[in-house]
């Protein structure tokens, strides 16, 4: 099977022209010398940072590093000329997501450009891979017909995880023995974790080989301070908008059913969040607001029965509703059954015997479920290894939330029509979409956006920074515009609590969570200014498929758009205030100059400490 990875494939024209694209560089990755300036050390939230830095003695509190165009003016910048050739080693360590090809061939471009002696080399198969020590030396002419393509069929993945004692140890022999000086995986939210902990064990080993990750998830929840948006995430949500958007206008055609659609978010609704977005479906169900209101499975049926309803009485008897595939896990009393049936898995109880050990709640609820849904609970969960993230790792994905709702919307819609509140009969369909977006033709952006990360990848190696995650920001604007740099992956880390409040107790190691909607943020405030009319007009929206040229190809994703997150250039600004209040407050300024500075940062110091406190920061929403 191995043979596959990296053949020349027969490309359809369409998929020519694609190949033919060349993404643009910023004018701070342009030319051959490599100017890099250091901010202040890093720290992460203050909940957690004390076991944060002591998990990480080695690669804790590094500094951010901004990269620079040759014009800059930056006093104390890091001029690198220099660029002796290098071997670096590049994995597919997450799900496929659109636009990870770019990223091989955005470094590999780099380290040519810089020394054309330099190799990479691309592991077979993810992680197993890595550990086996198979690999694929990375050409022109084996990049040439998977330019700007989908999938992650040059190399391949399996595992999605480097995490035990034993398959950390395994890189690291691996790197040692191909003498590498650099190794980067591409993924999300686990694979940058697992990276982080590997450039710990890196530097504590002396290894030569520097660790670097790159944002590539389909979920879109790896966001922070210093990651705006992941590679694939604007391809997923276009080829989803348009599915959902045909889904509308065929509701719209027979004006009889109604359409529950399952798409990608396992544990955030940043997909469903932004396809509402982009497409207008009558309702959009997500996660978050279902976990902030403690809605019960009952709760979640009558409001959308009760929308039903009132469409009904408009004489709409159609509709179109967005579920993201984690919303089973914030149903308190699902996953409550969840991890029950998780426990006794866990004891070795048969799937047979499993409904008969249930506590009484929980055989209650178990036994109210659809017959199909109970089936689907009892398969044993493919666990994700990664107790802080879930106990039941990725079984909520084979759960059919769509048929569950859609199964208990007619129940009770067949109820009222009985008791004459509802005149019509309620017909349902229902769809997943999983994995048709998975290998799609990336977008432009994602072509772009990908390509620019794997030459910061580059640039990070020659800086010499070790755990390090390429970061782009001001994403929004054109590519010239964009401020590339990177960001300490530890910076990014937070510990799970037990609880909210000055109580909270934190447990678990330090990883980077999935970064869940912001109930708060501009973007959900959007899709909330306009639900009413959204659900009661028909107001559909068809963006149509992807576009490559002309209108439409330099369209973003809306949330992208709405968001104002450059948090890096926000630190530089600071960078400059505190700069100006030196040049100011000098030995010899006046008496008045002094008070006022003085009392000015005794204020603001006074502030910024409070905010800075754990007791301050867990009473934020977790």
């Amino acid at each position: 099977m191995d043979s596959d990875f990296g053949v020349q494939r027969e490309l359809s024209d369409l998929q020519k022209h694609r190949s033919l694209y060349q993404p643009d560089l910023p004018p701070c990755l342009q030319g051959t010398t490599v100017r890099v300036e250091f901010g202040d050390a890093t720290s992460t939230d203050s909940s957690g940072v004390h076991t944060v830095s002591r998990s990480f003695p080695h690669t804790y509190g590094q500094p951010l590093a901004h990269f620079l165009r040759a014009t800059a003016q930056v006093r104390d910048a890091q001029i690198i000329s220099e660029h002796p050739s290098i071997r670096v080693g590049i994995v597919f360590c997450g799900r496929q997501s659109p636009g990870g090809h770019n990223v091989v061939w955005g470094l590999h471009n780099a380290l040519k450009a810089h020394n054309p002696n330099s190799t990479l080399f691309g592991f077979l198969g993810g992680s197993e891979g890595l550990f086996a020590q198979k690999t694929l030396e990375i050409t022109d002419d084996v990049l040439s017909s998977y330019k700007n393509q989908g999938g992650y069929d040059l190399l391949g993945r399996t595992k999605d995880q480097i995490r035990t004692t034993e398959q950390v140890n395994a890189a690291l022999a691996t790197c040692n023995a191909l003498n590498l000086d650099g190794l980067v995986i591409i993924g999300g939210v686990t694979s940058n974790t697992d990276a982080a902990q590997l450039a710990e064990t890196f530097a504590e080993a002396k290894c030569r080989t520097k660790v670097v990750g790159v944002p590539v998830t389909l979920n879109g929840d790896l966001k922070n301070h210093f990651v705006e948006t992941n590679v694939g995430f604007d391809t997923i949500c276009k080829v989803n908008s348009q599915l959902i958007s045909n889904v509308c206008t065929d509701a719209l055609s027979a004006e009889k059913y109604y359409y529950f659609v399952r798409i990608m978010g396992r544990k955030a609704s940043h997909v469903a969040l932004e396809c509402a977005l982009q497409s207008h479906p009558n309702m959009v169900v997500l996660g978050e607001e279902v976990a902030s209101s403690k809605l019960t499975l009952f709760d979640l049926t009558t409001q959308i029965c009760d929308a039903v309803q009132a469409r009904a009485e408009q004489d709409k008897n159609h509709g179109v509703i967005i579920l993201p595939e984690g919303l089973i896990e914030s149903i308190p009393e699902i996953y409550a059954l969840l991890q029950e049936i998780h426990g006794l898995h866990r004891q070795g109880v048969s799937i047979d015997n499993i409904s008969s050990q249930l506590s009484p709640w929980a055989s209650a609820l178990f036994d109210f479920l659809p017959p199909f849904i109970r089936k689907q609970l009892l398969l044993h969960p493919e666990s994700d290894d990664s107790a802080q993230l879930s106990q039941v790792g990725e079984l909520v994905i084979m759960i059919e939330t769509e048929k569950l709702l859609a199964h208990l919307v007619e129940t009770e819609m067949n109820k009222r029509l009985k008791e004459g509140t509802y005149k019509k009969k309620f017909n349902a369909i229902c769809h997943f979409f999983g994995y048709q977006a998975r290998g799609a033709l990336p977008s432009k952006f994602d072509c772009d956006y990908a390509y620019v990360l794997g030459h910061i990848c580059y640039h990070i190696l020659a800086a010499g920074l070790n755990g390090y995650l390429a970061t782009i920001t001001n994403l929004k604007s054109p590519v010239n515009k964009w401020k590339c740099g990177a960001a300490p992956i530890t910076a990014m880390m937070t510990v799970k609590r037990w609880a909210r409040g000055p109580g909270a107790t934190s447990i678990g190691k330090p990883c980077v969570h999935p970064a869940i909607v912001d109930l708060n943020g501009k973007a959900y405030e959007l899709l909330r200014q306009n639900a009413t009319k959204i659900l009661m007009d028909d107001v559909y929206r068809n963006p149509g498929p992807l576009q490559y040229d002309g209108p439409g190809a330099d369209a973003k994703a809306v949330s992208l758009c709405v968001e104002d997150q450059d948090y890096m250039g926000r630190i530089k600004k600071l960078q400059e205030y505190l700069d100006k209040v030196r040049n100011i407050v000098k030995p010899g300024c006046s008496q008045d100059v002094l008070k006022a500075a003085l009392s000015a940062m005794s204020s603001v110091t006074d502030i910024l400490s409070v905010m800075s406190t754990p007791s301050f920061t867990a009473q934020k929403p977790l």
